[in-house]
């Protein structure tokens, strides 16, 4: 089992007439997802990647004549929110936006939007997701990650790839892998996937990498705390970057006393997940904790 996307996941693609748009969804076709079909308003009729996906105007009529429930974004920033906007009003039960530097107001708008909609939306600013050897809906690269059981949650594109890579060289498969983006304003929250890998019963353990700035980790420890009976190892990036200072992502930025790395380790501890200081021990402390919990 999956959460999420899977074999069965029928998805389109917006903007898959542009360079970006066009090599990711290749990339998804060829790793095994069920890509069917793609959206450029003005090219409706015509075909993509060498003619094996047909385009259509818009996500509705998309979705009328594919079945489609997953779409993915690569929009230019200025047109991305509306995007997401369009998937929603189309019925698009996921998307996922890998646009990066949309305006915060403009994804404010599209919170406002989706707090009343059954679509779940995935980043933007995010690499997307991927269930190994079923689906890809991103930019992940699928062939560093193997089918197992482990989910992995991160705010980082970069840390979720040395995640995997850490948990293949200890054996360790993955259930799902989504990462969520870095921004000041995201579509699914670390809380909503620790509610769906807790509930997934091919899910052991959950990896969940956080960042400096909001107070995202913190909800996210006390709903483990209270709610989580799985194994989480945990990881806070930013731990050398100064107060008030910005470091990568736009959400990255400590403000708050307890939004500082150290702070957020401690209270993650506190609440029962095993905190690694570096990525390079995720993978073994997934390991050590997974020996221990079946022993």
């Amino acid at each position: 089992m999956a959460i999420l996307v899977n074999k069965a996941s029928k998805i389109i693609v917006q903007g898959i007439t542009g360079s970006e748009g066009s090599f990711h969804a290749g990339q998804c076709l060829d790793y095994g997802g069920n890509v069917v079909g793609g959206v450029t308003p003005g090219k409706g009729g015509q075909k993509a990647l060498d003619d094996r996906v047909p385009v259509f105007n818009n996500c509705r009529e998309a979705r009328e004549q594919t079945g489609a429930n997953v779409s993915l974004i690569f929009v230019p920033p200025p047109f991305a929110a509306d995007a997401i906007l369009e998937a929603e009003d189309a019925g698009i039960e996921l998307v996922v936006c890998i646009t990066e530097g949309i305006p915060v107001n403009d994804m404010l708008k599209v919170a406002e939007r989706l707090a009343s909609s059954e679509t779940r939306l995935i980043g933007p600013n995010c690499p997307g997701l991927l269930t190994p050897d079923e689906a890809k809906v991103g930019i992940m690269p699928g062939f560093i990650a193997k089918k197992g059981r482990v989910g992995v949650i991160s705010k980082s594109g970069t840390l979720t790839y040395e995640a995997v890579h850490q948990l293949c060289a200890q054996g360790l498969g993955q259930s799902t892998c989504v990462g969520i983006g870095g921004d000041p304003v995201i579509g699914t929250k670390m809380v909503d996937l620790l509610q769906l890998f807790e509930a997934d019963d091919e899910t052991d353990a959950i990896v969940m990498i956080g960042e400096i700035g909001g107070s995202m980790e913190i909800e996210a420890a006390e709903y483990i705390r209270d709610h989580v009976k799985k194994p989480v190892i945990g990881f806070i990036a930013g731990q050398t970057a100064p107060p008030g200072r910005r470091m990568g992502h736009a959400g990255a930025i400590v403000s708050g006393a307890d939004e500082s790395a150290a702070a957020k380790k401690a209270i993650m501890a506190q609440c029962g997940v095993h905190v690694v200081d570096s990525p390079s021990e995720i993978g073994a402390t997934v390991a050590k904790t997974l020996t221990a919990t079946a022993g």
